[in-house]
């Protein structure tokens, strides 16, 4: 639904007024698989991702904040390493994203994840998977600042001993994926633009060939929307962020908690 709704010019038959709209529109005329379709090459990213990105913000974070204020909970450690973590995290999910955004389009020509990334891999080159690779940073860098040290925050406010608590955590992790979603919509409606390269869209403002780099997406939306085009689909982003990331925060506090809890059951 992001995707759709953030195309800048879509087909007639693919706009949108709301999440609701674009939801049964496209269950309706597409079918019910139709909003999930590009899942998988998602899910295949996900797990080597994810582990790489906790792993590496754990660490990160614990020697930060060891330096900066002696083992307690400094909010510049917080959004250092998670802004470190997202360097790695985004070298696998880059290349997953933007074969599940094409997949997305309307009237996708990509028959399947393998198909897709053979056609691209064959007329664009192996780049086309790193296009928006430095735009998906300069998004996602500040997103997971946002992202990480409100979810400290909010740990501060409803948990402030740092226990295991399933609700905190899934609070915790909704309303910073909120904050964070909001926060950088407009960097997401230029990623999105970069990864799908709508073919309408660049020939109405008379770009010929492949759009790339920030600078230039950033002055290609505002051509195409205006300010508002910047904070398109703002509402479906929000929406999926905040169960994305109150699963993610409760799922890894959860593997954390019995980790920890073995650890120390075996030196007892």
């Amino acid at each position: 639904l992001q995707t759709r709704m953030q195309s800048l010019q879509p087909d007639p038959k693919a706009q949108y007024r709301s999440v609701y709209e674009a939801l049964k529109k496209i269950v309706l005329t597409e079918g019910f698989w139709r909003p999930l379709r590009g899942i998988n090459v998602t899910m295949l990213g996900a797990g080597p991702a994810h582990a790489m990105y906790f792993a590496c913000y754990e660490k990160m974070k614990k020697s930060l904040s060891d330096t900066l204020q002696h083992g307690g909970n400094s909010h510049l450690a917080n959004g250092v390493a998670g802004s470190v973590a997202t360097l790695l995290h985004d070298a696998v999910m880059n290349p997953a994203e933007v074969v599940k955004q094409r997949m997305q389009m309307f009237n996708s020509p990509y028959k399947s994840v393998l198909a897709c990334i053979r056609t691209v891999q064959k007329t664009e080159g192996f780049g086309a998977f790193y296009r928006s690779y430095t735009t998906q940073l300069t998004m996602n860098v500040p997103f997971q600042a946002i992202h990480f040290i409100t979810y400290e925050f909010m740990q501060e406010q409803i948990n402030p001993h740092r226990e295991y608590n399933p609700r905190s955590h899934i609070v915790s992790g909704a309303i910073a994926g909120a904050v964070a979603a909001a926060a950088t919509t407009p960097l997401d409606v230029c990623k999105t633009l970069l990864n799908t390269q709508e073919n309408t869209a660049l020939s109405s403002v008379n770009i010929s060939g492949h759009l790339s780099g920030m600078v230039n997406a950033f002055k290609t939306v505002y051509q195409l929307g205006g300010i508002s085009g910047y904070f398109r689909g703002v509402q479906a982003r929000v929406i999926y962020q905040m169960p994305s990331t109150a699963i993610a925060w409760s799922v890894y506090e959860f593997f954390k908690y019995i980790l920890t809890k073995r650890k120390l059951e075996k030196r007892t």
